[in-house]
């Protein structure tokens, strides 16, 4: 008999719930979120020999304890917390909000859904993942720098600075500018600080896209075969998408990045629409790969945008479409990836 263990991961404290394939609470811990947490918990779960642990949110609060379960050798499976409120809420008995009855409706949801992925250990992937979010959050930072020093050079230069504005460029401007009283002196003054902020996250930003190139190119992967895809974008699938395993065919890897349209059809109208959901960062890829097809002539996806022009497709829902043969293009070579393991 299998025993499942729910938990309820928070920031300082975890809830774990042990039941068996009838869904009997057999046993139950509260322990501090510390050092000797996993250790703690296989003490307390040694005597449930054939045992597998749902964690919720295990690529969020509990994807410390799922890895080091994982690293013991433990079967652990990662369950949403969406669904695990969707449990909680659909029991007749257990529907109050608190950690057991969530540690409770953990491990229901991980007994009775077999499609919950099975947490893996980290490997090159999640690396190149951490890289690339740094990545954005450092482009993001270096766009709010320059919007915000286009605000002040828009009070100290008629007209302002181009759109598409460099740091080179802006010292240069504000070093022509003549201030007469003691505001200007501290817009430029700001505007100063704000073209070291820009020039910072240049610097950062060069160095970063040396190291994601690097690991790109040590994962081996041969995303970069394809057309429009440098290592930042191979970064963005390879961090994203995971393991190619989970994604069988070209459709499943489809539908997981938004490229996949959504039916919305009534009655005898057949008809499909734009699908918001999916893993956005994955559909941005896929966007970066067709619009840099669709801007140089000779290749594959520039003549497949023109020929769906002339078949009467806005230009939008041409991009839609070339956005879903790039994606069949992209798991076609992460299951080349995949079969070179």
């Amino acid at each position: 008999m299998t025993i499942i263990i729910g938990i309820d991961p928070h920031k300082a404290t975890h809830t774990a719930v042990a039941i068996d394939e009838t869904e009997q609470a057999l046993a139950e811990l509260q322990l501090a979120a510390d050092r000797c947490q996993t250790m703690r918990l296989l003490a307390w779960a040694a005597p449930f020999e054939n045992r597998a642990w749902a964690v919720e949110s295990a690529d969020g609060l509990g994807k410390l304890l799922a890895q080091r379960l994982v690293a013991e050798g433990e079967h652990v499976i990662d369950v949403p917390a969406t669904l695990a409120a969707k449990v909680r809420l659909l029991g007749s008995t257990k529907a109050s909000k608190n950690d057991p009855n969530d540690a409770l409706s953990t491990a229901i949801a991980g007994l009775r859904h077999c499609g919950l992925r099975r947490v893996a250990a980290d490997d090159h992937r999640q690396a190149i993942r951490m890289l690339v979010r740094r990545f954005g959050d450092l482009t993001a930072r270096r766009t709010q720098a320059v919007c915000r020093l286009h605000a002040v050079l828009i009070e100290l230069i008629p007209g302002g600075m181009p759109r598409k504005l460099k740091a080179e460029a802006a010292s240069t401007a504000l070093r022509k500018v003549r201030t007469d009283n003691p505001v200007d002196i501290a817009r430029k003054s700001l505007a100063a600080d704000l073209v070291l902020d820009v020039r910072r996250c240049d610097r950062e930003l060069k160095l970063l896209r040396d190291r994601i190139a690097e690991a790109v190119d040590a994962s081996g992967t041969t995303l970069l075969e394809v057309y429009g895809v440098g290592p930042i974008v191979a970064a963005l699938i390879l961090g994203y998408a995971g393991d190619p395993a989970r994604f069988a065919t070209k459709e499943k890897f489809a539908s997981y990045n938004g490229t996949a349209p959504i039916e919305a059809s009534s009655g005898p109208r057949a008809r499909h629409r734009l699908n918001p959901r999916g893993n956005r960062k994955l559909n941005h890829a896929m966007h970066l790969i067709a619009v840099t097809q669709i801007g140089h002539a000779g290749t594959p996806g520039r003549a497949f945008y023109e020929r769906k022009l002339a078949e009467g497709k806005t230009p939008k829902e041409a991009v839609r479409a070339l956005k879903r043969r790039v994606s069949d293009a992209v798991w076609r070579q992460l299951q080349v990836d995949l079969g070179r393991r």
